[in-house]
C-alpha cells in the first residue's frame, strides 16, 4: 500500500532560488528520464517492457529512474536545486502532485495537451477533479486504489445482518458478531502509521469531517469530526481485538479468521484469494480452501455517518507528472503512449490496485475497465478478479474514483496534507482516544493544535 510522503516545500522553495542560475532543462529530447516510484524489481522490470515498446514507436529513448517514496523529497529538492528535473514523474499520489504544483514544478500546458490529446471525456470526471486546481490540471490522472469495508458475508447472512454501509450498521454489526472466537471489527490504531490516517479518514469523511475549509482553516474540531473520533473509539473499544492495530495485524487478523469487518485497501483483493505465498490466509477453513474468505467476503466502499450530508469513501489517485524545463513533446508522447497503447500493460503491473482512471479510448467506452477484469493478479499464483469475486464485488469496485473524498486536496491544501503525514497528528490523536487516554473532543484539539503548527511551518 502506498503512503504518502512528507512535504518538501521549505527545500524546494531554497532549491528553485538555484535553478532559477542554473541551466534550463530539456536536454537532448531524443532521450528523457522518468521517475517512477515503483521500485520493486518485478515492476521496474514490466515497466521497462512497456517503455521498450515505446522506444521502438517512437526513437525516444527513456531512462527510467526508481524513486523510492520516502526518498522522492530529497531527490526532488536536489534536482530543482541544479536544474535537472525529469522529464516526467509517474506514480505520483495527490499531495505530491499538490505540492508540485505548489512550487511550480508542474507544466500545467503540457498536461493540458495529454488531456486533450486523449479526450477528457475518456476520464473519471472526479480524477480530472482531484488533479486540478481551478481551470489548471495539474497532472495526467492515471489510475485508483480505494480503501474499502470488508465483511464476512456468511457471518452477516446467518445473522440476518445487512450489508455495514452506516455508523449504526457497523456498530450494530460489530455488537451481534463479536465474541471470544470473532471480534467485531478491527481496524488501524497505531500512532505512527499513515494507515491509520488513511482509516479514519474514510471513517472521518463518511459522517462530514473535514480536515480544512475552503480558506484553509483547520476544523477537525469540528462537531462531525468529534462524532468520528467518538464513533471510533466505541467501535474499537467495544468490539476489537486489544493493542495497537497496524497495516499488517489488521490483515493479519481478518486473515485467521478473528475479525468479522476490517478496513484495508482493494490491494488485500489477491491475498485475500490466496494468491501470494507470504501473506496467505490462515483461517480454520481456509487450509481445505484457500479462497473461502474471497468467497465469503463482501466489500462495501462507501459509508455514511448520522452528520454526513451523503456516502463518502477514501481513495487515492496515482498520476502522471511533466515538470517545467521538460522535453515537452517528447515528455508527452511518452504520457500518452502509456495512457493508451501501453495502458492495459501498466494497470497488469498491480492491477488489484489500479483501477483504470480512464474507462475507454473513446468517450463512453469501457474498454480499459473491461480488460482490467480480466488481468491476472497474485504473486505466487494468479487468477482474473472475475475468476475470484462475485460480479457484485467488481461491480462496487468498477464505480473507481467517482465517489472518492480527500481531505484538503480540493481545498488547495495538498502541502498540508503531505506534511501532516510525515508528522502523523491524526494518528496520535487515533491512538489516545481508541486507547483510553482522551474523550473525542480532546483528541481533535490535540491534532488540530499539531496542524495549525505543521500550517504556520509551510507559511
Amino acid at each position: 500500500m502506498r503512503h504518502a510522503i512528507r512535504q518538501v516545500a521549505t527545500g524546494l522553495a531554497a532549491a528553485l532560488a538555484l535553478s532559477a542560475c542554473a541551466p534550463g532543462g530539456g536536454g537532448d529530447p531524443s532521450v528523457i528520464t522518468v521517475w517512477t516510484g515503483d521500485t520493486l524489481p518485478d515492476r521496474m522490470a514490466a515497466t521497462q517492457a512497456i517503455i521498450d515498446k515505446f522506444t521502438a514507436r517512437t526513437g525516444v529513448r527513456v531512462e527510467l529512474v526508481g524513486i523510492d517514496e520516502d526518498q522522492f523529497n530529497q531527490a526532488l529538492t536536489s534536482a530543482a536545486a541544479a536544474g535537472d528535473l525529469p522529464d516526467v514523474i509517474g506514480t505520483q499520489p495527490l499531495a505530491s502532485v499538490r505540492t508540485l504544483a505548489t512550487n511550480d514544478l508542474v507544466d500545467t500546458e503540457a498536461t493540458a495537451a495529454v488531456i486533450e490529446a486523449l479526450g477528457a471525456d475518456t476520464f473519471d470526471q472526479r480524477a480530472l477533479e482531484l488533479t486540478r486546481d481551478g481551470d489548471a490540471q495539474l497532472a495526467i490522472p492515471s489510475d485508483a486504489w480505494s480503501q474499502l469495508l470488508y465483511y464476512r458475508r456468511d457471518l452477516f447472512d446467518a445473522a440476518g445482518l445487512p450489508a455495514p454501509a452506516t455508523y449504526d450498521g457497523i456498530l450494530a454489526a460489530a455488537r451481534t458478531l463479536d465474541s471470544e472466537a470473532v471480534a467485531g471489527f478491527v481496524g488501524a490504531t497505531a500512532p505512527g502509521d499513515a494507515f491509520t490516517q488513511q482509516t479514519f479518514e474514510h471513517l472521518a469523511l463518511a459522517n462530514g469531517c473535514q480536515l480544512v475549509d475552503d480558506s484553509g482553516e483547520i476544523t477537525i474540531t469540528s462537531p462531525e469530526c468529534v462524532g468520528a473520533f467518538g464513533f471510533y473509539r466505541d467501535l474499537i473499544n467495544g468490539y476489537s481485538v486489544p493493542g495497537a492495530q497496524d497495516v499488517d495485524s489488521v490483515r493479519a487478523t481478518y486473515f485467521a479468521g478473528q475479525a468479522a469487518m476490517a478496513i484495508w485497501s482493494t490491494y488485500l483483493l489477491d491475498e485475500l484469494a490466496g494468491l501470494r505465498n507470504d501473506a496467505l490466509p490462515s483461517c480454520p477453513e481456509c487450509a481445505a480452501d484457500p479462497t473461502f474468505l474471497a468467497k465469503n467476503t463482501g466489500i462495501v466502499t462507501e459509508l455514511r455517518g448520522p452528520d454526513g450530508t451523503g456516502t463518502a469513501q477514501f481513495g487515492e489517485v496515482t498520476s502522471w507528472a511533466i515538470p517545467v524545463e521538460s522535453s515537452v513533446d517528447a515528455a508527452t508522447q511518452f504520457v500518452q503512449f502509456m495512457m493508451s497503447d501501453g495502458y492495459v500493460e501498466w494497470l497488469a503491473i498491480a492491477p488489484e490496485g489500479r483501477f483504470p482512471a480512464r474507462a475507454g479510448s473513446a468517450p463512453s467506452g469501457t474498454d480499459y475497465v473491461d480488460a482490467w477484469e480480466t488481468l491476472p493478479v497474485g504473486v505466487d499464483t494468479e487468477a482474473p478478479l472475475r475468476d475470484i469475486y462475485p460480479p457484485e464485488v467488481l461491480e462496487a469496485l468498477s464505480t473507481g474514483p467517482e465517489a472518492f473524498s480527500r481531505w484538503g486536496i480540493t481545498q488547495g491544501q495538498g502541502d498540508l496534507i503531505g506534511a501532516s503525514l510525515g508528522e502523523l497528528p491524526v494518528p496520535a490523536a487515533v491512538s489516545a482516544v481508541t486507547s483510553g487516554g482522551l474523550e473525542p473532543a480532546a483528541a481533535a484539539e490535540q491534532a488540530a493544535t499539531a496542524l495549525r503548527a505543521i500550517q504556520d511551518s509551510l507559511r
